[in-house]
């Protein structure tokens, strides 16, 4: 990777600090404000790694308020998920975006993300896709969708490519059961989103409690790696 964080290579860092807290929020909102509260009690909670999700026509403008108002943290990474095309990269690249995340195998974003120092995450759901995943250089694979693949999928995958860093999204839960089943089979991290966001909380503006929630999402993962 081309791009740098505090002097460090981007894709270096960003790998060692998802391992490191296990858990990336995958988030989307249209009000702003909304957003880096969100952010705010993630970061609070302990995650260092964010990714913002492209879906909804004022993304790019929400992406982009959130990538300055992130600027605060140091050590925090922000992201864009839900890309399928390189010209899609390039918009949230030039508003901040730090890595990006597809739901599908797509090469000319792998290109794009080689070309600008990204860290490039694709979505994956067969072995083949993960070969082809791998030698068009991605570093993480994103295990989509989680709940239908499920850990044994994970597990399975693990033992053709026990090196290859896996995240699964989509239906992961904060919970110690399902949590265990996903890092036994020898996840990277795993991607959350609204099993983490609770609903409710988002509506009444608690973002104390999604602090919480997030905190108590990383002490169980701790837990479960000893």
């Amino acid at each position: 990777m081309k791009g740098t964080i505090g002097g460090k290579m981007t894709g270096e860092v960003l790998l060692d600090q998802m391992k490191r807290t296990g858990l990336v929020p995958v988030f989307n909102h249209s009000d702003g404000e909304v957003a880096k509260n969100v952010l705010d009690a993630s970061y609070e909670g302990g995650v260092r790694v964010f990714e913002f999700t492209n879906r909804g026509e004022n993304a790019l403008e929400v992406f982009s308020l959130l990538a300055e108002h992130a600027k605060q943290y140091d050590d925090l990474c922000l992201g864009i998920g839900t890309i399928f095309s390189a010209k899609d990269a390039e918009r949230f690249l030039e508003n901040g975006a730090k890595f990006v995340v597809s739901p599908a195998l797509i090469p000319e974003i792998s290109h794009f993300a080689d070309q600008n120092g990204l860290l490039w995450v694709p979505g994956c759901g067969t072995v083949t896709e993960i070969h082809q995943a791998l030698q068009l250089g991605a570093n993480l694979i994103k295990i989509f969708p989680g709940n239908v693949l499920g850990p044994g999928f994970v597990k399975s995958v693990k033992a053709v490519f026990p090196h290859i860093p896996i995240m699964p999204t989509g239906g992961v839960k904060p919970t110690q059961e399902n949590l265990e089943a996903w890092f036994n089979a020898g996840v990277h991290c795993v991607g959350m989103g609204s099993q983490l966001f609770n609903k409710e909380s988002l509506a009444r503006k608690d973002f104390g409690a999604i602090a919480k929630s997030v905190s108590e999402a990383l002490d169980r993962i701790k837990k479960i790696r000893g």
